[in-house]
């Protein structure tokens, strides 16, 4: 290399320095990716599982506040925090935007190692319209509000009003044009639009907009999706469309019948369809994941007794072909029947997310993690009100801990058909199923039970208890949760031993060989502590 040669390189290695070139490529932006029948969240190139809490809705809207959590947020052993971003916040006169309380939160989650999930607080939150700036909430002829059946206008902004759609859509392109500027870090993981939509105290809008469009055609977009996928739409969708004839075009009455059920799914195909114009112009500035909440219904209850229309599993078969920019449906729960309304958000087409699962202070929310993440591959499990952890101790962060020693594990074989989780099913009226279960990994049955043999539980212990295995080789299984106890058989009649029962992840646990394994009856999970153990087994006849 001569001289001129040389200096011309050395002086691009200097340019390259000072622009902040590297000879690594950037990570790419945090996305999803299919493995298997899984989907996970891959974050600076690699999977990530999301081990979250939500704030309280003020919580992060004042700097000074929020900076006093994290001493609490980190006891709480996430990874991840859930916080919202306020339309009245950010944009408080119209076009003018004031992004300082965000870049706060983004500096201070930095400094803790700490992710975020953003929940974009707009036209609506839980159903209603508070977060709105001043100059929506005031000018109503601009920004019409929904209105009843008897022409009450209610504080609730209508998704048929396209100025709102163009206000909202406007602040949410800024949000996320600042951040694909001001988070080159990536801290921000994933966007949730709008939260927990629906429709209260009726079934759907009946302002003039609104009664228009009830009596305009059925969109084609939705009658296509139904023909394409009969097979396989939710019931009660199949049989109103079906019951006349799977027309593929008409009025709404004329497509699903003059129902109160037909209000709801018209309802829904709208809110959905002001959900991706909100999703779409935000993915064409910066591509995030982006994800819809959901409040549940309760048994019972008619449309606008709870939220209407909102992405609940009756209404997937809307709200997919509705909102096709969203990437995930994500399930809000509250009520005791976790695992009854988990399954129902794990498809093909809909990985599960956990956003806002009760409350973190509960102490069956470690197990409903570990169930999640274990049976249904969830990529991301986060309780509400994450600030109110009162330390270390309780059911979430001793769970936390141990999935984040797993995470690697888990990240492996998800979707791969290695994994399973287990919580004793509680009915909504909190009765609790606490028969064995019995799976089948690889070549070995476990029947998996929620007490030992000796053991007398209340349903309310029972319920406290879950966790996962990971079958890790043909003979060898990792075993992770509380209070589980396993019985491990073979599918060909062969019988089976315990050859090696080891504690944690490492060789420096103790072996378990003895009193801990019952004399190699079984593998036992105690009851007071979320803990590990590897497990080898043996056949013998």
């Amino acid at each position: 290399m001569d001289g001129s040669t040389r200096r011309v390189r050395v002086a691009c290695l200097v340019a390259a320095a000072l622009l902040g070139w590297t000879s690594v490529q950037a990570a790419a932006p945090p996305h999803l990716r299919k493995q298997g029948s899984a989907t996970q969240l891959i974050v600076d190139d690699q999977p990530f599982l999301l081990l979250g809490g939500e704030l309280h809705n003020s919580s992060a809207s004042s700097l000074a506040y929020l900076d006093k959590l994290w001493p609490t947020l980190k006891a709480a052993e996430v990874n991840t925090v859930l916080a919202p971003v306020e339309w009245d916040q950010i944009e408080p006169m119209e076009g003018r935007f004031d992004f300082t309380v965000l870049d706060g939160v983004l500096k201070q989650a930095r400094a803790h190692d700490t992710r975020l999930v953003l929940l974009w607080f707009g036209a609506w939150k839980n159903s209603m319209s508070t977060y709105a700036p001043a100059w929506v909430k005031q000018d109503t002829q601009r920004f019409p509000r929904a209105q009843t059946r008897a022409g009450v206008p209610q504080d609730i902004l209508t998704p048929f009003a396209p100025a709102t759609l163009a206000a909202d859509s406007a602040a949410y392109r800024a949000l996320l044009a600042h951040l694909k500027q001001a988070d080159t870090q990536h801290t921000v993981l994933m966007i949730q639009v709008e939260n927990e939509i629906g429709m209260l105290p009726e079934v759907r809008d009946y302002s003039a907009a609104a009664n228009a469009a009830w009596h305009a055609p059925v969109p084609a977009a939705l009658t296509m999706y139904l023909a394409a996928h009969q097979d396989t739409l939710q019931p009660a969708l199949k049989a109103a469309w079906q019951t006349r004839g799977a027309r593929t075009s008409g009025t709404w009455t004329e497509v699903f019948g003059d129902t109160i059920d037909t209000e709801e799914i018209f309802q829904a195909w709208h809110y959905a369809q002001f959900v991706e114009a909100l999703t779409a112009a935000g993915k064409a500035v910066y591509p995030l994941p982006m994800y819809v909440n959901v409040a549940l219904n309760r048994p019972g209850k008619r449309p606008g007794e709870y939220p209407s229309a909102g992405p609940l599993p009756h209404l997937f078969d809307v709200w997919k072909p509705g909102a096709p920019s969203v990437d995930v449906l994500a399930i809000d729960t509250y009520f005791p029947n976790f695992i009854h309304w988990a399954k129902q958000f794990k498809r093909p087409d809909n990985p599960l997310f956990i956003p806002e699962a009760n409350h973190a202070e509960r102490p069956d929310a470690g197990a409903d993690a570990f169930y999640a993440i274990g049976e249904h591959d969830a990529f991301g499990f986060s309780p509400f009100a994450i600030d109110d952890i009162k330390g270390g101790n309780s059911s979430l962060p001793q769970a936390y801990r141990v999935l984040k020693q797993l995470a690697p594990l888990i990240n492996r074989y998800q979707g791969s058909g290695k994994v399973r989780g287990f919580k004793a099913p509680l009915s909504y009226d909190g009765d609790v199923d606490a028969a064995p279960q019995q799976v089948r990994m690889g070549g070995y049955t476990l029947q998996v039970s929620f007490n030992a043999p000796w053991e007398k539980l209340t349903p309310a212990e029972v319920q406290t208890r879950g966790g996962l295995v990971i079958q890790s080789g043909d003979d060898e299984f990792l075993v992770a949760g509380k209070g589980l106890t396993i019985v491990f058989g073979s599918a060909d009649g062969a019988m089976v031993g315990i050859e090696q029962a080891t504690e944690g992840l490492d060789d420096k646990g103790r072996w378990l060989n003895g009193d801990e394994t019952h004399q190699g009856r079984h593998i036992g999970l105690p009851g007071d502590a979320y803990t590990i153990q590897r497990v080898k087994l043996y056949r013998y006849r």
